[in-house]
Parts: structure tokens; C-alpha cells; sequence
């Protein structure tokens, strides 16, 4: 098997990207248990400071669109993983996706109105 096997088809492509952007969200989660432990020690102006750099900001911009394809992705196969029956009847693909979004969206907003206060 040749070792780019997968940039052969689109969805071979998305499908290994996806699993490589996992590395991006055990990055986010370390980032934010560097932060809990930064805000713990009282150097939060230092750490500020590093994430301002705008070499930094360009990383997270990345970091984030990765993020993003991450989720995108994710959300889009979930009604081929999850299967739930109501009944007896299978629930229709597009309300396991609609409803995938739909939480995604609740929980963004909600994240949004605690860090804003608004």
C-alpha cells in the first residue's frame, strides 16, 4: 500500500485529516489545563503575554480552523455511528444531524454568554 493512499479520493483525505486533527483537540485540552495551572500560580500576564504574540495568534487561528474541520466532520458522520430507534422506527438521518448541530450551537451559545457575561 503506497504511503499517500489516502490523497486518492476526497474522502479518504477528509477521513485522515480528521483523525489528525485529533491531535489539535489533545492540544486545546492541554492548553486549557496549562491555563487552569497558570491562573493557579498567578502568572497570567506572562501567559497573556506569550498568547499575543502574533506568531502565536496565527498558530490558534490554525489550531482553530482545525478545530472546526474537526467538528464539522464529526457531527456529519454521527448519524452513520449513532442509530436510535423511537418505537421501534429508526429516527430519520437528518434529525440525528439536525440534532447534533442544534446541540453544538446551545452549547456554543452557552459558553459565549459565560464568558462574555452577556
Amino acid at each position: 500500500v503506497p504511503i499517500f493512499w489516502w490523497l486518492k479520493q476526497w474522502a479518504y483525505f477528509k477521513f485522515v485529516a480528521r483523525e489528525l486533527t485529533s491531535v489539535l483537540v489533545a492540544y486545546s485540552a492541554v492548553m486549557l489545563l496549562v491555563l487552569f495551572w497558570v491562573v493557579d500560580q498567578g502568572q497570567v500576564s506572562e501567559f497573556m503575554g506569550w498568547l499575543s504574540q502574533p506568531s502565536v495568534v496565527v498558530f490558534h487561528v490554525a489550531v482553530f480552523l482545525g478545530l472546526l474541520f474537526h467538528s464539522v466532520t464529526w457531527l456529519n458522520i454521527a448519524p452513520m455511528a449513532i442509530v436510535p430507534k423511537v418505537g421501534g422506527r429508526v429516527v430519520p438521518a437528518k434529525a440525528v444531524l439536525l440534532g447534533h448541530y442544534a446541540a453544538w450551537f446551545i452549547c456554543s451559545v452557552v459558553v459565549a454568554w459565560v464568558l462574555t457575561g452577556k
